[in-house]
């Protein structure tokens, strides 16, 4: 059974910092590309940042110099480090994991920041 599971989601003041993890199971995880994604109220669900097996990262514009995604794949997780957050960072941040035509994706965790 393919699990995985986002923590690290919170509140936080306009310009502090979270760190959001996935631990994933049931998945060779090293060879699945993982991503984090977020839905804002009322909006549609955005890419935010993925890496590849290989390490190579993409970042949406709106969070480049901001955020930085990784991987530890002895440990089955993925990061997203969040700095200088803005209150349009407010969402619930997604974990998915993509390979080989699979996709799956996590149940969610809440991060917002106040103004």
């Amino acid at each position: 059974q393919v699990q995985l599971v986002e923590s690290g989601g919170g509140l936080v003041q306009a310009g502090g910092s979270l760190r959001l993890s996935c631990a994933a199971s049931g998945i060779s995880f090293s060879i699945y590309a993982m991503g984090w994604y977020r839905q804002a109220p009322g909006k549609q669900r955005e890419l935010v940042a993925d890496i590849i097996s290989g390490g190579i990262t993409n970042y949406a514009d709106s969070v480049k110099g901001r955020f930085t995604i990784s991987r530890d794949n002895a440990k089955n997780t993925v990061y997203l480090e969040m700095n200088s957050l803005k209150s349009e960072d407010t969402a619930v941040y997604y974990c998915r994991a993509r390979a080989r035509g699979y996709v799956y994706w996590g149940q969610g965790t809440q991060v917002t920041v106040s103004s």
